[in-house]
């Protein structure tokens, strides 16, 4: 009988810490971008950071990263599934007609 709980892999300490300063400095990139004026492009790079930081938290915090193939199929899929609803509901939204000067206010 194999013990599985040897296979695991041991993170440093020290890849922690960098995960941590990287997620700060990140956190403190989004705050400054926020006063910045970039147009249409203001909402794309915060989701971008946005996104970045949330992988690296899935992939070090929750161990992602050294996990097997199996987990990372669910994990991707998982995030698929989000997008699609995502993209559903937005799709809903965007196509319907919002006629504000034809409703009655009581």
């Amino acid at each position: 009988m194999s013990d599985d709980h040897s296979k695991h892999h041991i993170v440093q300490p020290s890849t922690y810490a960098a995960i941590l300063g990287a997620l700060l400095v990140f956190t403190v990139l989004t705050y400054y971008v926020a006063f910045i004026d970039l147009g249409v492009l203001s909402n794309f790079v915060a989701m971008g950071i946005a996104v970045t930081k949330g992988a690296l938290v899935v992939l070090f915090f929750m161990h992602i990263f050294y996990s097997t193939r199996l987990l990372w199929v669910v994990v991707v899929g998982s995030f698929g599934w989000l997008a699609l609803m995502l993209i559903l509901t937005l799709g809903d939204y965007v196509t319907r007609h919002w006629d504000i000067q034809q409703r009655i206010f009581f």
